[in-house]
Formats: structure tokens, sequence, C-alpha cells
């Protein structure tokens, strides 16, 4: 059922149009008509089912409304997709390749990099024009955030919601333990520290980081890259891959510490299910720290719908920032880390209609928009003004957004960044059984080599 539009807020949004009209528009004011079109991997009933709604049923009918009232005839249109993530990519890459689709496309951040350099998207301001960088919603995004929708230093993509990486802990391990709490580590040390006290608790496993092959893309972002933004190192800066660079060798040999000095469960890390199974031995009281997402505080350990619910979540589970190998060693300085994912939506570079494409794009971004996306739900968004309101029952998410966000960092959008990172996974799997961090770094080296077109583009 499509809502009725609320009369304030219409003229709200008329008077901001309006405003963005003085900076250029494609279809004068008052003369013609423009359609504009949406896509996005989201169907009604199916897959993303609630996003899809949100276009549908809120979106559409408000700017449309919006562009009634500032003197325009503006209709929009959402072009549907419910399919698996690649098929969508391929499609949307087709379109853009042949100059077709959708005004505003959402994509997948890690995507952004790779259409870039195709010439599929173009940064906002040559598409959307001036009003771009005049959009309010930039003071609201932290510049972290934003970094999300950057590629070569240019903002190609508006942030849609996004995470962040924590170690979460249970506080009742922690008192029999004799561990504070609150507990926030300043180094590596400090964690293998906690897990040696952990230790001497019988049934419990002190530290789990995920590792090896088989948890996937989880090993990459829980573990392995947040450890390397850790050494101050990224995984792709400045046109080239690291290949075995002493960030890398520092991360492979934490991972040594945890899995071959009795702190970490290495049969967890090769079990097709190992993921799933620490969740429940942390819910159950069997691990005592646990590198994760806030979807682990969200979606697993929630009381009442969670994976592995905890039904006393808020009081046994703590959580604290990733540290730096020690303070100030981080990236950019930094004496805590994070890594961070999460969708952005981009303007079509060939849109008929760019700056109202832009005007649609950024009413989507606007603050009232996410609220009611949200739908009561408590998320974290990449508006700093929604989370200070939509998070304030929350202390966990609430700390996502005020300390992880502003220190997080993001994958490189680049079309080979899977093939590394299951080269970075397999590194970590063979310390996991016992080979020598330095082996395996050169072995992980020799692996991007062959990815990446030779050793011209990978740095030590």
């Amino acid at each position: 059922m499509r809502l009725s539009p609320r009369p304030a807020l219409i003229a709200a949004l008329a008077a901001a149009l309006l405003a963005l009209a003085s900076c250029g528009s494609d279809t004068p004011e008052g003369e013609g008509s423009v359609t504009l079109t949406i896509t996005a991997n989201a169907i009604p009933g199916g897959k993303n089912s609630a996003s899809a709604d949100w276009i549908r049923q809120w979106v559409i009918p408000r700017f449309e409304a919006a562009q009634k009232a500032a003197g325009r005839d503006v209709r929009v249109l959402f072009q549907p997709n419910g399919v698996d993530d690649e098929q969508y990519k391929t499609k949307i890459a087709l379109d853009l390749k042949s100059r077709t689709g959708a005004d505003v496309i959402d994509l997948d951040g890690i995507w952004v990099g790779e259409f870039a350099q195709a010439g599929y998207v173009k940064p906002l301001s040559e598409v959307g024009g001036p009003q771009v960088d005049a959009w309010e919603g930039w003071a609201q995004i932290p510049q972290a955030v934003q970094g999300l929708g950057i590629f070569d230093g240019k903002k190609y993509g508006l942030p849609q919601g996004t995470d962040g990486r924590v170690l979460f802990y249970n506080k009742e391990l922690f008192a029999r333990a004799g561990l504070p709490d609150p507990w926030q580590p300043t180094s590596w040390q400090e964690i293998i520290d906690a897990g040696t006290a952990l230790r001497k608790l019988p049934g419990v496993t002190p530290i789990q980081i995920n590792a090896g092959t088989a948890m996937g893309e989880a090993t990459t972002m829980q573990g392995a890259l947040p450890l390397l933004a850790g050494t101050g190192t990224e995984i792709y800066a400045d046109g080239k891959w690291t290949g075995a660079s002493q960030g890398i060798k520092d991360v492979l040999g934490f991972y040594r510490q945890i899995y071959g000095g009795g702190l970490g469960d290495p049969r967890l890390q090769q079990e097709a299910k190992g993921r799933d199974k620490s969740f429940a031995e942390f819910a159950d009281g069997k691990i005592g720290i646990l590198a994760e997402g806030d979807y682990f505080w969200r979606s697993v350990v929630e009381p009442q719908a969670g994976v592995a619910p905890m039904a006393d979540r808020d009081e046994v589970v703590g959580y604290a920032k990733i540290p730096a190998r020690e303070p100030g060693a981080g990236v950019r300085g930094q004496d805590f880390v994070s890594m961070s994912g999460g969708a952005v939506r981009v303007l079509n570079p060939f849109s008929q209609n760019p700056r109202q494409a832009w005007e649609l794009m950024a009413f989507m971004h606007s603050a009232e928009a996410i609220k009611a996306e949200l739908a009561g739900a408590a998320r974290v968004t990449s508006r700093t003004d929604v989370n200070d309101e939509v998070l304030a029952g929350d202390p966990m998410l609430t700390f996502i957004a005020k300390e992880i966000l502003p220190i997080t960092s993001y994958r490189p959008g680049l079309a080979v960044y899977p093939q590394v990172s299951a080269a970075l996974q397999e590194a970590t799997a063979a310390v996991v059984s016992g080979t020598p961090p330095e082996e395996a770094a050169n072995a992980y080296r020799a692996k991007v080599e062959g990815i990446v077109g030779g050793p011209g583009n990978v740095s030590n």
C-alpha cells in the first residue's frame, strides 16, 4: 500500500528541491516531464524485500510529490531484482557498458573501484554537478565512512548502512579469570595476556579470531584485515598490493601466537561450520574473546531472535575496540582500528537527467528517508544525526557509531580483491596448521604476484 505524503515534509522537501534547482537542472522548472529510475538487488516478497518496499511505498511517492510541489513533473520507476549478488553485478555492468540502465543504482561498496576503473561510473560531482558538493548530508557522514564510496580520492557513491568490527568478550569468564571489566586492550600483547589468563578456566577457548579458508571472507574481514590495519599497513595502497611485508608477517605471527600457543581452537578454523560453531560456543560461555562485527550483537546473540540467543546478553557480553599492534602503530597513526563493509548508491553517468537523478539520490539519503527505511529498527547508518537518534537505546550500536566508524577502514573495491583475500585466508590456514609465519608470508606473496600481474604490482 502506498503511503500518503505528509504535507509538512513535502513542503520542506519542495523548498530544498527549489534550492537545488538554483544550482542547475536538466529540465527547467515547470517545463516538460522527467522519468527517473532506481535499481537495486531487492524485490517485494523476496530478496531485501523491506528495502524494495521502502523504495516503492515511501521514496517514490514522497519524491514525486515534492517535485510536483516544486513545479516539476517527475515520475520515478523502480526496477527490482532478486538474484545472486554476482548475477546482479553482471547485469549492472552490462547495462553501464552499453550506456543504459537506471539513473540511481545500488552497488556493493567493494565493486566501486572495479566499476570506476572500467569507466562504468564517474565521480558524483562530475555527473550531478556542483549541487553534489553542496549537499548537507556530507557533514553528517564521518570521513572514514565516506571512504566506502571513494576510489582514488574521488567520491563515486553515497554510503548506505555500514558496520564495524570489535572484540567481544564474556564478562563472567573475565571475572573468573581475574580480568577487568570494562576491558580495553591497547596492544596485541594485552590480548595475548588476557587469553593467557583465560586459559586457566577449564573448557574455555580463550580467543577466537577467524582463520583459514572454511570461514571465507569472514577470516579476512573479522581477523586478517583489522590486524593488518593495526600494523599501519593496507592490503592495497599507492597502486600496489601488499606482499610479504612486515605487517603481513606480524599478522601471521599473531595468529601463530594464538593457535600455536594454546589460546585458540585450531579445529574450529578448519570445520565447514566453524564460524557458526564459534557463535554457539560463545553464547554457551565457552569462548572468552571473539573478534566479530556488530552483526554478532544484533543478529547472533540478540536475546529474542538471534541465531545463538543470549537472554542475558546485555549483562554478560562486553565489547572493546581492536587495538593496533602497539599504540600509534595503526593506519593513519591510530591507536585502534576496525574494518567496515556496506553498500553505496551511484549515479549512472549516462543518465539523461543527471542533476535530477542526484536530487533523487540525495533525497534517498536524507535523515527523514533513512529513518523511514529503518522502520523503528536499531541499525547503524552512515549518518551521524540519524544514529544519534535511532541508536539511543542500544549502547553497543552507539559504540559502533561513535567510537568505531571514525577509525574504520574498507576493502579495496578492485576486481582481483576476492582472489587476494583467498590467498590471505590460505596464509592464515597454513600458520594455524603449523607453518612458520615467514614461510606462509612468502607463499602468500608468490600467489599475489600471480593474481595481480607480477612482482611490479606488489610491494613488500
